[in-house]
This record gives C-alpha cells, structure tokens and sequence, in this order.
C-alpha cells in the first residue's frame, strides 16, 4: 500500500527524530578499507624509499640549520622530490623567524685545574665578548634553587644547572626535565645578572658529544652566552665542585641572532576520490641542528611519511580524503613551521581531519594514541587491531596531539593520532654530531613506513570525522 503525501511525510520526521535520538553518528572504518590497510602493511615492510630519501637528504643537503644556506637547498630538495615521486599538489607557505648563526665555540677548566672541555652553544646563545669569558662557576642542583638564590650570588658568574642524566628509556619520558632547564635556565639566569650559563646536556649517552638544543629569552631579557657540556665533561665538573674548591671557566663562544629570515614549509598532497577538501595530515620537520646530519631529528620523519603517502597513491582505488605531507620550517628553534601553518589554516582546520607527524628517530613504532570525539574511538579502535600485527600497542586512556609541530595544529582544533617510536637509543644521538645515518636502521625504518601507511590511509577513508573544528581540543582532552 502506498502512503499518502502526509503520511510519508510523517514517517520522515519519526525517522528524524528517532537518528536526533541516537545522538551523533559514529565514525566507521569498512572491512573493505581494512583490507586495503593489510596491503599496504605488507608492502610498507618492503619498502626501500623512506631509506633511499633520507639517504639522499643526509649526503646531498646535510645539516639543514634553519636560516642557513642549506635551509634553502634543502627546501629545494623537497620540492623536487615531491614533484618527481608524482604527487599531485606541490606547493609552500612562507615562515619567517629569527635567523641564529653558529661559528665557533670552545671551552676549558682554568682553575683549580686546566682541562679542555667538549661543549656546545644553545640555540639563541648570545656570543661571549671578543677573546672569550672566563668567571667562577656558582652551581645550583635545580631551577627552583635557582630561582631561590639572591641576584648577588649569580651576578658576574657562571650559573651551571648539573641536572641530573637522561636514563635511556622507551618513551624518553625524561627528556622533558632536562629540556625545560636548557629552554629557561638561560633566561632566569640573564635575569639574576649572570655572566653566561651552561647544564649538563639533555641526553642518555656516555660520550663526549654534547647535546645542542634551543633556549628561549623573556622579552625585554638581554640574551648571555649559554652552553652545554658532554656528560662526561658534567661529571668532571661535578666531582671539581665537589671538592669545595672554586672552580673557573672560560667559554668562547662566537654565535648569535642575525635579523629575521623568511623560510617555508614545503608541502605535498596526494589527491583523495572525493573533492571535498579534507586531508590527513602528516609529515616532519625539514630543519636539523648543525653538528651532526639530522639523519634520525628529523630526516627520517620526512622519508617516512613521504613514502607513507606515496604507497597510499599507488593503490588501485585513491581514499576518499587527500593525504598532505608537511615539510616543516624551523621545528628546532620553537616550532615556527608547525605555528606558522596552524595560523594560517586556522579557519579551515577542520578540513584537517586527523594528523600524525614522525619526529622522534627511525625505531620502531610502539605505541598508538589519540584525541578525539567520542563517536569516532571506534574507528580508532580499528586503526589499533590494524597495527597490533606490527608490534604497536594502544593506549585508548592517554591523549594524542599528533606530533612535535603538529601540537600547535592540534591547538587549534585537529584531532591528533600519535604513533611513539622507541626512543630508547634516540638521546644517544639527538642534538649531537653523532646524528648520522648510520643511526638508521632499514627494519625499523620500514616498519615505520607500514605503520603511517596503514594509518593514514584508514584515516583518510573513514565514514565520518575525527571532531577536527576550530577550538574543539583543550590541553586536557583525553577523548
């Protein structure tokens, strides 16, 4: 029997009423994507571009310190190798920033003992006047003693923070104490009227190859020379001072801040099926400190992601969303790529459906996290039993911001997939001239390609979003 028009009518708003009810439809992932997903697994653990890209980066661009002429040729790079690996849209967006130089630097022990010392200068370091800077040491064990301490006792010296050494350890969950005392120990110290800084540095290794890093000076604080030294160095240091003797150093440190210079993030797309205008984001960042070659901080994070979204490209049928691939400007000196593409997509994140950036080294991935809506823990919860065969856990209760520069998209409002590598040999190396590609192992590289792959591409196909829209994620989300 066929209803009349008033009828049907009535039956579409029942229906209406009973999907209001329901609540918000749940995001879904098809077990058709699923078995895309498990071809691209298998293929991501044979794939030879990730290596043969940050190969190529490492021996043909080198250390790319953001500002400098390798900065541009790296850029360059990217470019070129976007467009010849076929993606579809190749385009960059300007980021400028303070441009610091680094020229030269020593150091040594004058008294009570001379010995020479392996150290290095903090990003923004100020430079020591002209022939160098020799004061007393006065060491403090924290930032909080620091703080504590009268201007009178810093004023005219050395401050030293011995914090205390990085232990190796999967999630590297101690790098974040060591980090804020090299971001803000400088500045306090420049405020108490200190001569120059230096701390042990940030790392979990035993070598005499000291650590670089940024550090950041408040407004209106004059910069002061700041350094760090080799593990073995702060312990020679630490068993000087604890001798109760005055312990001296000269640092010559020939560095500084050079005006501002304009950079870009460099960015590749591969289309989806569908011309709606979202994306999965991903990438890494294109940036690397100057001692070593930025083989694992971040080299490999570019090669990974690339050769992620290029598998993604060579399937019979394209996701339904584009994957974009962001070669992120100046990460190291506070993300200034990362900032940048956040403001400048700030009205239109929620076409950002969900990013994961690669940025913590070339070992294997471990561990997945997310945040965000509710509905859409299900189709997390089938990116999850994807990866499991990969060796990757999940830990549905921990938030997800998707990534070093990717935390300030996710501040906006992206939904963030973190997928943690181990880091348990990453401090070794990080920040340190022994950031090379030798550092890079084939296996886990490869078993990092499968993992974005899988990701990405299950993101990129999903039937519904992640909760990406502007202002949708504070801090403390954990959904």
């Amino acid at each position: 029997m066929r209803l009349a028009p008033p009828f049907a009518g009535l039956f579409t708003l029942l229906a209406a009423a009973a999907a209001f009810a329901a609540g918000p439809a749940a995001t879904t992932i098809s077990d058709r994507a699923l078995a895309s997903a498990e071809t691209l697994r298998a293929q991501g653990l044979k794939d030879d571009l990730a290596w043969s890209l940050t190969e190529d980066l490492t021996t043909t661009v080198g250390p790319r310190l953001a500002g400098s002429d390798n900065d541009l040729k790296a850029r360059e790079w990217m470019e070129a190798r976007f467009r010849a690996l076929g993606f579809d849209r190749v385009w960059t967006e300007p980021v400028t920033y303070p441009k610091w130089v680094r020229r030269s630097e020593s150091g040594a022990i004058v008294a009570p003992v001379r010995q020479t010392l392996a150290l290095t200068a903090l990003g923004n370091s100020a430079a020591t006047p002209k022939g160098g800077l020799t004061a007393e040491i006065v060491p403090f064990a924290s930032l909080d003693a620091l703080q504590a301490a009268p201007d009178a006792a810093v004023r005219g010296k050395i401050v030293y923070i011995a914090n205390p050494r990085m232990a190796a350890r999967v999630d590297g969950v101690d790098y974040g104490k060591g980090s804020r005392v090299r971001s803000r120990g400088p500045s306090l110290a420049a405020q108490k009227g200190a001569a120059a800084f230096v701390l042990r540095s940030v790392g979990s290794d035993h070598n005499r190859t000291p650590h670089t890093g940024v550090t950041s000076f408040a407004e209106g604080v004059a910069p002061i020379p700041a350094a760090a030294l080799s593990n073995p160095d702060a312990d020679l240091l630490d068993r000087l001072l604890g001798r109760g003797q005055p312990v001296s150093l000269r640092l010559a440190l020939d560095c500084g801040i050079e005006g501002e210079y304009t950079g870009a993030n460099v960015i590749g797309e591969i289309s989806g099926r569908d011309d709606g205008g979202e994306y999965v984001l991903t990438g890494g960042h294109l940036d690397s400190w100057d001692l070593g070659t930025g083989a694992i901080d971040d080299a490999s994070g570019i090669a990974i992601t690339t050769a992620a979204a290029k598998l993604i490209a060579q399937l019979p049928q394209r996701p339904r969303r584009a994957i974009r691939v962001v070669a992120f400007a100046n990460e190291e000196a506070g993300l200034f790529g990362g900032k940048a593409y956040a403001e400048r997509h700030r009205a239109e994140i929620a076409k950002a459906v969900i990013g994961a950036e690669s940025d913590a080294g070339a070992d294997r991935i471990v561990k997945l996290t997310a945040t965000v809506k509710p509905e859409a823990r299900g189709a997390i919860d089938r990116i999850a039993a994807a990866l499991a065969p990969l060796g990757v856990t999940y830990d549905a209760a921990a938030p997800g911001s998707g990534g070093s520069d990717l935390s300030a998209v996710h501040a906006v409002g992206m939904a963030g997939l973190s997928l943690h590598q181990d880091t348990s040999r990453y401090f070794e190396w990080h920040h340190t001239a022994n950031d090379t590609l030798d550092k890079v192992d084939l296996d886990p590289l490869r078993q990092n390609v499968a993992v974005y792959a899988v990701a990405l591409y299950l993101a990129a196909e999903a039937d519904g979003d992640f909760g990406s829209a502007p202002g949708a994620f504070s801090k403390d989300e954990k959904n």
